[in-house]
């Protein structure tokens, strides 16, 4: 089982939502950070109205958002499960269930093409029952009966959220069972009679990033105010967890604190004490049955051998624990090649490996005392390929999903050693990809750096440099941005002649940890570099202009395509802003921004603060440049990254004179979205907008 740092939902604004904010000189729109003040609100419906009016009213935007609620609600699509006990779980909306039920079926009834469903929380019903606007945020149930389940649920699509047991086989709630009120605390089972708690209800529990500071383990039949206190973090931490591992013949307990947003410290819990594993901090540590496996940031020099960064090394739990420091190498990084990710079967370790940001998946396992490993065979060559097991604990089974740009994404049922895979699903075309071709190419960054990114789009030779085209990207947190089958993007921008780039800079995780460290805090720079050399590469192939090239990001991604707008405004034609990072003076100050000064600096400090500043949008953003029209949106119940980012710029753009569009979606957490109604019109809004700004191209449009 892999061992992470639980990841606990991010806090409601530090600051009471309705207090009164100074406005200081340099930022007089403070007040818009007051989420849910009355006029910050008026301030969003006046925005929204214009937005709304300006974008929503022709019959071409009304087509594009019943197709896309169309696509959204489609009974074709996969169904994704999760086995609990003997039965396979999976979470639907569609046009009947708009904030969806959790349903079950059997593995006979799922391999057919109509499987029989029985529901088991009916989320509609339940809302309207309590009067509340809860949105589905997941559930776990404990071994080894599975009988009980943590439910969570969300008002609005926050990260805070309601925790309450359930039985599976009454199918109710369990009076005067598990329960937490609405907060960013975290549960996770023990066994049936136990939790652990992750505390974060208020400033005594929570730590500066607004994650939990405090973990107890809390026993049926008591008050949460008597639990045990299992460990304490400190203030300044990112944050802390426990959790309880349940491999038949390898239970045991873990904690884990959480020091920054890249370097953590775990132990393992036994006999009532914590025994720290000494792997370095900024590695992350998971377990295999008996083995410790472990996938290192930094090269690491231990037991007279070094290891690389990007490594998956392996070593027996209990020698590590007793002071032995000899390891296996499972996965070692070339130039070009990375380890995407890593989970476990019952006996095998299946690896995700990306060549040249190509997947290839491999199964490792160990006998006769060695480690061997073998690829998957029958997979494609191009795409997008991730393995999840069906059950790590009792079974060698893995679901296998296989998706790339232009092929509807497929799921199939594999097991080590046990043959072809079983192909069970797959997407239906949503869209006309006849025309559109896949392809690679690089660009040359600032420094010298080769840049890989995909381009989709149009065959046909008249098309370069008159289609619409659309970059994006994301270039943070080591997050890799793959080729993935979109039906909503295809309908909305390739089927209608739009060219689809996709850039693979640095400050993700595609070639591994160290070109997510060549853009982080004083090197950040080199994200937008990246990222403006592939726009300036797609001008020098002849594939579009500036006024038809546009580019669309979200959240990191929003920040990325923010710095676009206000460092190469020549090079687009308009801009997609979305639940945006903008004002980097403040972000440490707002919602879990504390959480993320390992990736972009403290700006407290001044030292730190020269580098922020010249990829902080807000502070950026000048009266007397032009700008390409740009729509920023973001969501009032985004309690991750706040809303007063995106208010803010607006509001200062504006004031200066700038035309540019807000729509901010009162639902929808982080996500923008509570539901497929709300997809639909925000991507609507999104799609509709980039076609006004960068299409009406003579050789392109509907095919």
């Amino acid at each position: 089982m892999v061992l992470k740092l639980v990841v606990m939902s991010l806090l409601v604004s530090l600051l009471p939502l309705g207090s009164a904010l100074a406005a200081p000189a340099d930022d007089p729109g403070l007040w818009l950070e007051e989420v849910t003040g009355k006029k910050a609100l008026d301030w969003v419906a006046g925005q929204n109205q214009v937005s709304v009016g300006e974008l929503s009213g022709s019959a071409e935007f009304k087509a594009l958002d019943a197709r896309f609620m169309d696509i959204l609600n489609s009974d074709a699509r996969i169904p994704g499960v999760e086995q609990i006990g003997d039965r396979y779980y999976n979470f639907w909306r569609d046009s009947k269930h708009e904030r969806g039920i959790w349903r079950r079926t059997t593995l006979d009834e799922y391999r057919k093409a109509a499987p029989a469903w029985e529901t088991v929380i009916d989320v509609d019903s339940l809302a309207k029952a309590e009067g509340q606007n809860w949105v589905w945020e997941g559930a776990s149930a404990v071994a080894p009966e599975f009988r009980r389940c943590l439910v969570r649920l969300s008002r609005g699509g926050a990260d805070a959220t309601a925790v309450r047991e359930f039985d599976l086989v009454t199918g109710s709630f369990v009076p005067d069972g598990f329960t937490l009120p609405e907060s960013k605390s975290d549960a996770s089972w023990i066994d049936q009679d136990r939790l652990y708690v992750g505390f974060a209800f208020d400033s005594s529990t929570m730590t500066t990033s607004g994650y939990a500071r405090i973990v107890k383990e809390w026993r049926r039949g008591t008050p949460l105010s008597a639990a045990t206190l299992v460990y304490e973090g400190q203030p300044g931490d990112v944050g802390v967890g426990a959790w309880h591992d349940d491999t038949p013949g390898f239970e045991r307990d873990f904690v884990s604190r959480g020091i920054t947003t890249y370097s953590n410290e775990q132990f393992l819990r036994r006999d009532g004490r914590l025994i720290r594993i000494g792997k370095p901090d900024d590695a992350e540590s998971g377990t295999f049955r008996e083995w410790l496996v472990i996938k290192l940031r930094t090269d690491w020099s231990v037991g007279g051998r070094t290891y690389p960064s990007g490594a998956l090394i392996a070593t027996r739990f209990e020698d590590f624990l007793a002071g032995k420091r000899d390891f296996d190498v499972l996965f070692e990084p070339t130039e070009r090649s990375s380890l995407d990710g890593w989970s476990t079967t019952r006996s095998a370790i299946l690896l995700e490996v990306l060549d040249n940001v190509r997947s290839r998946l491999y199964v490792v396992s160990h006998a006769d005392g060695a480690w061997t490993r073998s690829a998957v065979a029958g997979l494609p060559e191009f795409g997008r390929i991730s393995a999840s097991p069906v059950d790590y604990r009792r079974s060698n089974e893995f679901w296998l999903t296989i998706t790339d740009f232009l092929t509807p994404s497929s799921l199939s049922l594999g097991a080590v050693g046990g043959g072809p895979v079983e192909k069970l699903k797959q997407t239906p075309a949503f869209f006309d990809a006849s025309r559109d071709t896949v392809s690679q190419h690089e660009a040359v960054s600032k420094d010298g750096t080769r840049i890989p990114y995909f381009e989709v789009g149009p065959a046909r030779s008249q098309a370069k440099g008159e289609a619409p085209t659309l970059l994006t990207g994301y270039g943070g947190f080591e997050v890799s941005e793959l080729p993935a089958y979109n039906g909503t993007r295809g309908a909305g921008w390739l089927e209608r002649g739009g060219v689809l780039v996709v850039a693979n800079i640095r400050g993700g995780g595609e070639f591994g940890p160290r070109w997510h460290q060549a853009g982080v805090k004083a090197d950040r720079h080199r994200v937008y570099e990246d990222f403006i050399a592939v726009a300036e590469d797609l001008l020098r192939r002849g594939v579009t202009t500036p006024k038809r090239l546009g580019c669309i990001g979200g959240s990191n991604g929003g920040l990325l395509v923010g710095n676009m707008l206000t460092m190469r405004p020549d090079l687009f034609g308009a801009i997609v802003c979305q639940a945006p990072l903008l004002d980097m003076k403040r972000y440490h100050m707002l919602l879990a921004g504390a959480s993320w000064m390992g990736e972009y600096g403290d700006p407290d400090d001044p030292k730190q603060w020269e580098f922020i500043r010249t990829w902080s949008p807000y502070q950026n953003v000048r009266k007397d440049v032009k700008y390409p029209r740009t729509l920023f949106t973001s969501s009032t119940r985004d309690d991750r990254v706040h809303p007063g980012h995106a208010r803010k710029m607006v509001a200062r753009m504006k004031e200066q004179g700038h035309d540019v569009l807000y729509y901010e979606n009162v639902e929808g957490g982080h996500a923008g979205a509570a539901n497929n109604r709300q997809r639909a019109f925000m991507g609507a809004l999104a799609y509709t907008f980039l076609w006004k700004q960068l299409g009406g191209v003579a050789g392109t449009g509907p095919r």
